[in-house]
């Protein structure tokens, strides 16, 4: 008999079917004892009588959280009995044979609330008990169909999904970069991706010209309360547009987004407004303001567009200017000697997506003159050099024909805790990390042996 998922069970009234899951609960009434089966659909109650006393034997000893295979005939409830709030609340499965898959001990945290009154470590520590919570699992069904929207959305406009390679070059980006020791080339790492920036940048010079992604991006930042080292990213790159056709492709595919899948939220104002940094600074001193007119709704969403940031930034301790966004984004002039006339005062075609309070998306025009980006480079104190050694690459395919592109990138992990209205991006993520970057459940970061260092070449300098 094919085993079927506790909502299917309202549609087979009279017939005998096959159930399996976990015990959500258990109730004595005298000669009945009923159970409440868990599966990835719902819950459904299956009653146990002496009608059938083997299976009414086996389930005196069952506990909270065993994994049951049970199979029984679907009958409506009385009356009075019936529970409205779920999907199988008018039927019952009466049971005749069940057998039990495994045992569980008695949980280390309780799985029947929303979890937030449990220390988030031990909720960490047994994240795949923490996950069988309905918020949770609620939370991990909605990003799924978000991003399965947004896949799908892209496709039907064009956009070709490309992945990209996870071990790539050490490149200044920002951020530290993670790396990865060769044990073919002694000395010599590769580093996984804080974006996939140049790569995006490089297929369209191959021409795909409408390019996405869902990609992981890892950064070794220094530990905060709200950042993961490894984090989830919508990334586009389109070829031949302006600024304003990146925006209104987000601004259009959000929006769908959420009339879709979250039709309670409402969004303040469309179009999105398009907000200066200028004045979002002097106005809100922020360039992520929250501009719900009443914080107090959940429901409400106020986008924003963040634009015309600062090309350039002076780093006081390094004594050079460097790129606000990064060294990729188009200033608003076309020229190096623009540039130097007022480097402070130069814009770049560079633009947020905040939402909320929340930075949800960020992206930029891209430099397309070869020459141009490698004077920005040297102009931000590299030499021409470590321009080559680092960045020749894109210099080198620029000079093959390169279109006018730019894209955005959107932190997926924050867009949907705003949605799901979270205040963690860690309460929409399967598996995260804790604040300090590490991994509770695995015990990551951890040791190696000595024959791990010796064929990666390297020696551990011990820590006072």
């Amino acid at each position: 008999m094919e085993r079927l998922f506790t909502t299917e069970t309202p549609s087979k009234k009279g017939d005998r079917v096959k159930l399996a899951g976990w015990v959500q609960a258990r109730r004595d009434h005298g000669k009945i004892i009923f159970i409440d089966l868990r599966d990835k659909e719902g819950l459904v109650q299956v009653v146990f009588t002496q009608d059938h006393p083997e299976a009414y034997q086996t389930i005196q000893a069952v506990r909270p959280e065993w994994v049951l295979e049970i199979e029984g005939t679907v009958q409506e409830r009385p009356e009075k009995l019936r529970n409205p709030n779920i999907a199988t609340g008018d039927i019952e499965i009466a049971a005749e044979t069940v057998h039990v898959l495994t045992q569980a001990k008695t949980l280390p945290l309780p799985i029947d609330t929303d979890g937030y009154e449990i220390g988030e470590d031990t909720r960490l520590h047994y994240r795949y008990l923490d996950l069988r919570r309905e918020r949770l699992q609620r939370n991990l069904k909605l990003r799924h169909q978000g991003i399965q929207f947004i896949r799908n959305f892209l496709s039907n406009k064009g956009f070709v999904e490309i992945e990209t390679p996870v071990l790539s070059k050490s490149t200044p980006e920002g951020a530290r970069d993670y790396l990865i020791p060769s044990r073919l080339y002694a000395g010599k790492f590769y580093a996984l991706p804080q974006s996939p920036q140049q790569y995006k940048q490089l297929l369209q010079v191959a021409g795909f010209e409408r390019y996405f992604q869902i990609v992981r991006c890892f950064r070794d930042e220094d530990p905060r309360a709200d950042r993961q080292p490894e984090f989830t990213q919508l990334d586009i790159e389109m070829s031949f547009v302006e600024q304003e056709d990146v925006l209104q492709l987000i601004e259009t595919l959000y929006t769908q987004l959420v009339e879709e899948l979250f039709p309670e939220k409402r969004i303040q104002k469309t179009p999105f407004p398009r907000i200066s940094y200028k004045e979002a600074m002097e106005k809100w001193g922020s360039d992520k303001p929250d501009l719900r007119e009443n914080k107090e709704d959940p429901n409400e969403l106020a986008f924003a567009f963040i634009v015309d940031f600062p090309a350039f930034e002076w780093k006081e301790q390094e004594n050079r200017w460097d790129a606000v966004h990064h060294p990729f984004t188009r200033p608003q002039v076309n020229s190096i000697e623009e540039i130097k006339k007022d480097p402070g005062g130069v814009l770049a075609h560079q633009y947020d997506l905040a939402l909320n309070g929340y930075e949800v998306a960020g992206g930029s025009l891209r430099i397309y003159d070869p020459k141009l980006l490698a004077d920005i480079f040297e102009f931000m104190g590299n030499s021409k050099e470590d321009v080559r050694a680092k960045f020749g690459h894109m210099l080198e395919a620029f000079e093959y024909g390169v279109p006018p592109h730019g894209g955005i990138a959107s932190g997926l992990d924050r867009l949907f805790a705003v949605l799901l209205g979270e205040q963690s991006i860690r309460e929409v993520m399967a598996f995260p990390k804790t604040g300090d970057a590490q991994d509770l459940m695995m015990q990551a970061p951890s040791e190696v042996s000595e024959q791990q260092l010796k064929e990666l070449h390297l020696k551990v300098e011990k820590g006072k």
